[in-house]
């Protein structure tokens, strides 16, 4: 079996929403990234971490890693803490639960040759604990209604579901650089149930090809994303409104747009970005033209500026304190909140129009303020 599986849990949120996707991606090269790389470094320390502090013999492979730094390390080590932490929660409703590390997770009962790796697996009678570590910080990633999740419980019912007295399943996204642990549980049943009725059928359409493509925010992660008709299509919709200001459009209108418009806003950066990685490979694209963009200077050398500077009697430095989070890695957190936490506050943050399904209050505006009052 290859390293990757046609439906993996890690790209289920694509399948789940488009069946089709995964068959029409294949012919694309997976070219990975410096993110993805990191976050695969991060999680062999994270491994290591947790495997020291549960006495289990492993090599510290930190002199190994190129992207290693002190987050990367404080990351790791609250990841094994926050783990011992829900094994001894464990240990009070079960005497012998057992924590398994970077467990391959089969659910080919379910999907066609589907298997994932779990990070950190607790089982123990009455509740089943996954923990799947993300270092990623650009997207928040929550644990309610997580595909990825599911299939990694499902792979794990599969393998202590009989052998334990499981009801329910915990379901974990411990992602520290957003300071994010979002944790959600349902019961075993709920889980088989969505199994049957949603999973199975949609992954015997996906592993076919079969389906209808649909666009969403999860065309972000498709590696056909550049080149989908349908993402197209769906996107191109916006333009029967002729690009009317919103004074000429109705409420129906601006809430339509609205609603699809950081999608656009994301199609149309990733058209701009194959149309010049294909323009730096050869090809020619009518009516446009490869050309040098902007750029500012730099300095060769250095040390050489400072030298030179300083040989002439100036100060070569630029002095200005730095910033909360410099400060708070230099000093460390627990440090840096005894010394400076009475001198730090978050302003309010800039309105933003979000879609209700966002899990931030509602922010009080002035008339709404005058209407409760």
């Amino acid at each position: 079996m290859g390293k990757h599986a046609l439906l993996s849990a890690s790209s289920s949120h694509i399948w789940l929403n488009c069946p089709p996707a995964p068959r029409l991606s294949q012919q694309y090269e997976d070219k990975g990234s410096s993110y993805a790389a990191e976050g695969t470094e991060a999680h062999t320390l994270g491994e290591y971490k947790l495997k020291a502090a549960l006495g289990i013999k492993a090599k510290d492979p930190t002199a190994g890693l190129a992207y290693y730094n002190e987050e990367m390390e404080e990351c790791a080590t609250g990841y094994a803490t926050y783990i011992l932490e829900l094994v001894e929660k464990a240990k009070q409703e079960c005497a012998d639960p057992m924590v398994l590390i970077e467990q391959r997770l089969d659910f080919s009962k379910y999907v066609e040759g589907g298997f994932g790796t779990g990070d950190a697996l607790i089982i123990a009678d009455g509740t089943l604990h996954i923990v799947d570590y993300k270092h990623g910080q650009g997207v928040l990633v929550e644990s309610e209604d997580n595909p990825q999740m599911k299939l990694y419980s499902l792979g794990a019912l599969e393998l202590f579901d009989g052998i334990y007295d499981i009801n329910t399943v915990s379901m974990t996204i411990y992602q520290p650089r957003r300071d994010n642990i979002s944790t959600h549980t349902v019961s075993k049943e709920s889980l088989y149930q969505w199994a049957n009725e949603v999973l199975k059928p949609t992954a015997l359409l996906a592993y076919a090809g079969d389906g209808n493509y649909r666009s969403g925010e999860w065309c972000r992660f498709c590696k056909a994303k550049h080149e989908c008709r349908a993402r197209a299509e769906y996107n191109m919709e916006l333009a029967r409104y002729d690009f009317k200001l919103p004074p000429l459009l109705e409420d129906d209108d601006v809430e339509d747009i609205l609603s699809k418009i950081d999608v656009l806003v994301s199609w149309a950066s990733d058209i701009k970005d194959y149309a010049l990685q294909a323009a730096l490979g050869g090809k020619k694209w009518q009516g446009l033209k490869l050309v040098e963009g902007r750029s500012n200077r730099r300095y060769t050398d250095e040390n050489a500026v400072i030298q030179t500077v300083e040989a002439s009697g100036y100060d070569p430095y630029e002095h200005k304190v730095k910033g909360i989070t410099a400060m708070e890695k230099a000093l460390g957190k627990a440090k840096f909140a005894e010394l400076l936490g009475g001198l730090v506050e978050k302003p309010q943050g800039k309105p933003t129009l979000v879609p209700e399904s966002d899990k931030r209050p509602a922010m009080n505006t002035a008339i709404n303020d005058f209407i409760e009052i």
